[in-house]
C-alpha cells in the first residue's frame, strides 16, 4: 500500500485518496492543485434545519392517483448533467444483496383480482366496495376487473400471459412479444368507451419512445385495443424496493443511499429532456442483478404540459405538485422514499404528510445528523429551500454516504471536492495533533468555480 507522499502526512492511499488528509495523490492529480475534503466530501453547511407542513387537497388518494388534469404552470429549475460519480451503485463503496431475475411467469398472479381494503375511487379517493360501477359519492365510473385475458393477442403481436399488478391507471399485464421473441410489460394507458379517446391517448404518449437510459425500464411500443391505449415496456425481473422493504424491514441505511443515489441519474435525464417522473415511490424502483431501474413510467410528463394529468402519491407527492410538477417536486419524492426506506415513520399521510419528524423520535436520525440534514433539505415545504437539480442532490447525497460508511466501518472514505481544497489542518499538524491550536489557515480554502472566475475577470 502506498504511503501519502504530501509533507507531513502519515497517511496511506486508498482508491487513489489519503485515508487520513482526504487528498488525491499527487501521482494522480499533480502536485498545483490539492483536492478533496475528509469524510463528507464537501456536504454543505447550509442544509436546512427544519420543514413546516402545510394543508392541501391536490392527492386524492393513498395510492397512485390524478393530482389534477388541468395544470397551472411549471417551473423549470437547475441544469443536470451526466456525472462519473455515479457509474456504479454505491459509487463502489457499498456492497449490496444482488437479487437473481426471476422467471417472467412466476409474476403472473394466481387471482386477477383487487383486494377490498385497496379499492378507491380515482376521481375522489371514495372507498368502493363493488368490482365494477359507479361511485356513490362522485358517480365516476369504475371497474377493477382485468379486461385481458391470457391468450389474449394485442396489436397482433403482443400475447397476454397474465395480469401481474393492479396499477393508478389500471391492471398491468405480462405479454410475450411474438415477433421479436421477448416478454414485455403492457401498461394501460386509457380506459374508456371511446375508440378514439384511446388513440389521442397513445399518441400523447409517443415521446417516450425517445427516453432511452439504463436506468429507466424501456419503453418499446404503443399500442391500441378497443377502448384502451397501452405502453408497451421492458420486462424487468427482480425485486421493487417496495417488497424489499417489507420483507427486511428498514434497510441498513448506507445500502439504502446507494439505491437512491443511483436512481438520481435517472431522474437528472428525465429533467435535463424537460420531463418529470411525478409519482417516485418504494414501489416504482426495482432491484435487478445489481442495479437498479425506475420501472413504471406511465405518469411521466412534461414539464410544460399545461393541461396533462398529474399522479401522485399522498405521503410522498410535494405540496405544490398539483399546480404543475417540477424537477424540484420530483426530487421531494426522491426525498421522502429515501425516508421511507431506512425508518419507520407512522403518520406519512397525515401528521407527517408533509414533513419529517424530530430526529429525536427516530433513532436512525440521531445516529446520522448529516442524513437527516439532508432529508430536511430534500423535503423542504418551499421549493426553493430544496435541492435544485439531481446532480445537486447526488452530491450531496455522496457525501452522506461517505460518512455513513466512515461511521458503520471505522475507516475514513474521503474524496475530493469540487466545492473545497484539501484539508490544511492534516497537513500543518502532520501526526502530532495534540500540540495544535485553533486557526483559520487550517480550513480547507473555496475553489473559484468557472463563473467566479468570469466575474473576476470581467
Amino acid at each position: 500500500m502506498n504511503r501519502c507522499n504530501r509533507n507531513n502526512c502519515t497517511g496511506t492511499i486508498e482508491d487513489g485518496y489519503c485515508n487520513v488528509c482526504g487528498l488525491a495523490s499527487l501521482n494522480s492529480v499533480g502536485r498545483s492543485q490539492p483536492l478533496g475534503t475528509p469524510l463528507s466530501a464537501g456536504l454543505s453547511a447550509g442544509l436546512s434545519a427544519g420543514a413546516t407542513g402545510r394543508n392541501s387537497s391536490s392527492v386524492t388518494g393513498t395510492g397512485s392517483s390524478p393530482l389534477t388534469n388541468r395544470s397551472r404552470g411549471s417551473r423549470r429549475t437547475g441544469s443536470v448533467s451526466s456525472r462519473s460519480t455515479r457509474k456504479q451503485l454505491g459509487a463502489g463503496l457499498v456492497s449490496v444483496p444482488e437479487l437473481p431475475s426471476q422467471e417472467p411467469e412466476k409474476a403472473i398472479m394466481a387471482e386477477a383480482k383487487v383486494p377490498d381494503n385497496k379499492r378507491f375511487c380515482g376521481n375522489c379517493n371514495h372507498a368502493l366496495r363493488r368490482e365494477k360501477g359507479f361511485c356513490s359519492k362522485c358517480g365516476q365510473k369504475f371497474s377493477f376487473i382485468p379486461t385481458l385475458y391470457p391468450g389474449d393477442v394485442v396489436a397482433g403481436q403482443y400475447e397476454v400471459k397474465g395480469a401481474i399488478a393492479y396499477g393508478g391507471l389500471g391492471w398491468i399485464y405480462l405479454a410475450f412479444d411474438r415477433v421479436l421473441s421477448r416478454y414485455a410489460v403492457l401498461k394501460g394507458l386509457l380506459n374508456t368507451e371511446d375508440a378514439a379517446s384511446a388513440a389521442v391517448a397513445v399518441a400523447e404518449r409517443q415521446f417516450l419512445a425517445a427516453v432511452k437510459h439504463p436506468n429507466l425500464v424501456g419503453i418499446y411500443n404503443f399500442v391500441r385495443h378497443n377502448t384502451e391505449g397501452f405502453i408497451v415496456m421492458e420486462y424487468v425481473g427482480g425485486s421493487t424496493l417496495k417488497e424489499i422493504r417489507k420483507q427486511r424491514g428498514p434497510l441498513p441505511v448506507a445500502e439504502a443511499i446507494a439505491y437512491i443515489h443511483r436512481i438520481l441519474n435517472a431522474f437528472g435525464y428525465l429533467h435535463q429532456a424537460g420531463l418529470v417522473y411525478c409519482d417516485f415511490k418504494p414501489d416504482n424502483i426495482m432491484l435487478e442483478h445489481n442495479d437498479v431501474k425506475l420501472i413504471d413510467m406511465g405518469g411521466v410528463r412534461r414539464i410544460d404540459d399545461l393541461d396533462g394529468d398529474i399522479y401522485g402519491t399522498i405521503g410522498y407527492t410535494a405540496p405544490e405538485a398539483g399546480e404543475g410538477p417540477t424537477a424540484v417536486s420530483d426530487l421531494f419524492t426522491v426525498g421522502r422514499t429515501l425516508a421511507v426506506l431506512i425508518a419507520q415513520i407512522p403518520g406519512m399521510t397525515q401528521e407527517y404528510r408533509y414533513r419529517l419528524p424530530d430526529a429525536k423520535e427516530v433513532p436512525i436520525f440521531v445516529r446520522h445528523e448529516s442524513l437527516y440534514r439532508f432529508l430536511l433539505k430534500a423535503t423542504a415545504e418551499h421549493p426553493d429551500d430544496r435541492f435544485q437539480s439531481a446532480d445537486e442532490m447526488a452530491d450531496q447525497l455522496l457525501g452522506v454516504l461517505r460518512e455513513v460508511v466512515a461511521t458503520d466501518t471505522g475507516q475514513p472514505r474521503p474524496a475530493a471536492s469540487t466545492l473545497f481544497g484539501g484539508d490544511m489542518l492534516a497537513i500543518a499538524a502532520g501526526s502530532d495533533l495534540d500540540s495544535l491550536k485553533v486557526d483559520y489557515h487550517h480550513l480547507p480554502v473555496p475553489t473559484l468555480t468557472r463563473k467566479i472566475r468570469r466575474l473576476i475577470r470581467c
